[in-house]
């Protein structure tokens, strides 16, 4: 049976909106676009690439990380990853070759400090963050650093350390952002 009168006003008011939220999802992800509304990069739209030295990635957390990083909301809930959050998107910094320092100043690749990359001992709710251990590494083959030099603030290697490259599901590019 089909509403009439208030209910039916009531239907296309709240059915809409979520009709067009679906389907925008829908063709966002069939062209392969990423919308970013996380504090490590630019808010924007971010496209899929096969290029392989793409310098974004969006990749789900390997455990104990992906449990922290999701049961304290650094990621949203969701399908794509096997805990059920979003994947993170990062920049990478580091790739097999380079060499990483991990300092109490932050991380240090081939020589340069990284802006914005000094581990904090708590996250914004006051809960203590464990950086990964003070040393000097080379980065290895199949994996690779991540870090945002945008956001001080950023869930990255500085507490994962290095990222196995089996854990990208996505490597992308800016395709239009939100300059603030």
């Amino acid at each position: 049976m089909l509403p009439s009168g208030r209910h039916r006003t009531l239907a296309l008011a709240l059915g809409a909106p979520v009709f067009a939220i679906v389907l925008m999802s829908g063709i966002v992800t069939v062209f392969g676009i990423r919308i970013n509304t996380s504090y490590s990069l630019p808010l924007g739209l971010y496209t899929t690439t096969d290029e392989p030295n793409a310098e974004l990635i969006e990749f789900c957390p390997a455990e104990p990380f992906a449990t922290e990083s999701a049961s304290r909301s650094y990621r949203t809930r969701g399908f794509a990853c096997p805990d059920g959050a979003v994947p993170l998107l990062k920049p990478i910094v580091a790739r097999p070759g380079d060499i990483v320092v991990v300092s109490p100043e932050g991380i240090i690749v081939n020589g340069r400090l990284l802006r914005k990359t000094r581990p904090s001992p708590n996250d914004s709710s006051g809960r203590p963050l464990k950086p990964w251990p003070i040393g000097l590494y080379g980065v290895e083959a199949g994996t690779v650093w991540v870090a945002s030099t945008y956001n001080a603030g950023s869930y990255d290697s500085r507490y994962m350390g290095p990222i196995h490259t089996s854990q990208i599901r996505r490597r992308l590019r800016p395709l239009w952002l939100l300059r603030g």
